[in-house]
């Protein structure tokens, strides 16, 4: 049996800016907070914390005084930022350099809306961290929507400016485009940019090929990765024989039966290298597999 990881897979380039400098600072240190999971991956949050990481929120920030705080890829809203100076704290900013552009883009945009009565719109997921710190840029006013039943729900007869989170996918984001075009106001306008990290946005199609090269598909990610679900799903429709798993104690042997001649590894852009690896190992020593 042919086991095989995919090469596309694995941290982005905001999580591996964002682990490194955490490593960075451990080495120095004995103890380093993180607001909010660096990454949506339990195995890798395990391994930091054994490191010295210790993840808290935003209300046990709060309570912080005189002490280093890392901000993770997805960014803060500012009164996060705000709060640090209060309490003396030194911020560690990891934030995405993509991300960290995008809300500068949506703080001046969020400037200049009083005068042209405009709607600023973010395709996002409600709630994600990422999108948190967007809205935060306005005010608390910015609108989220996650699917057309949501912009169903905008008002037409408005100016609209449309981004998204950097993660959605790209094909969604152009049907909204499509729907709001169809339905604006001719006396309104209609700007849309999108924002979408093609880092991320690539990998779609490449999940798909990889997928559809494998008898057998193991997705190795964390549950709580938007991501990871969104690349899961393309995989489950290229290959029905996909699983999704968190580490290897979730592999079963069942899923690999006679006619299973090769195998796919892949992961989310939170998923670690090390996770995938480990997982390659279990197989080739429970059922005997070689490359």
């Amino acid at each position: 049996m042919n086991i095989e990881i995919d090469s596309g897979s694995g941290f982005c380039f905001g999580v591996t800016r964002a682990i490194n400098k955490a490593e960075e600072e451990l080495n120095s240190s004995d103890t380093l907070y993180c607001l909010g999971d660096i990454v949506h991956n339990g195995q890798e949050c395990d391994r930091l914390k054994h490191l010295g990481l210790h993840t808290i929120n935003h209300e046990e920030f709060k309570t912080l005084r005189r002490t280093k705080v890392l901000l993770r890829a997805h960014g803060e809203p500012p009164q996060t930022y705000q709060q640090a100076v209060r309490n003396e704290i030194d911020i560690i900013d990891a934030t995405c350099p993509v991300v960290l552009h995008l809300q500068e883009r949506i703080k001046k945009e969020y400037a200049q809306s009083c005068k042209a009565d405009k709607q600023i719109v973010i395709f996002g997921k409600q709630g994600h961290a990422e999108v948190l710190g967007l809205v935060g840029q306005t005010d608390g006013k910015a609108i989220v929507i996650e699917n057309l039943d949501d912009a169903s729900k905008l008002d037409f007869s408005r100016n609209i400016c449309l981004y998204s989170q950097t993660t959605k996918p790209l094909d969604e984001f152009q049907q909204l485009v499509r729907y709001i075009q169809e339905h604006i106001s001719p006396d309104a306008t209609f700007r849309y940019y999108d924002t979408i990290c093609r880092q991320v946005a690539n990998r779609m199609p490449h999940i798909r090929d990889f997928a559809s090269r494998h008898d057998t598909i193991l997705f190795v990610c964390g549950k709580k990765s938007s991501n990871g679900r969104v690349l899961f799903n393309e995989c489950k429709q290229v290959n029905p024989n996909s699983h999704l798993i968190d580490s290897a104690d979730e592999i079963r042997p069942e899923w690999f039966g006679p006619a299973c001649r090769s195998v796919g590894i892949c992961g989310a852009t939170s998923t670690p290298a090390w996770l995938m690896e480990q997982c390659k190992i279990f197989i080739e020593q429970s059922l005997g597999c070689h490359e």
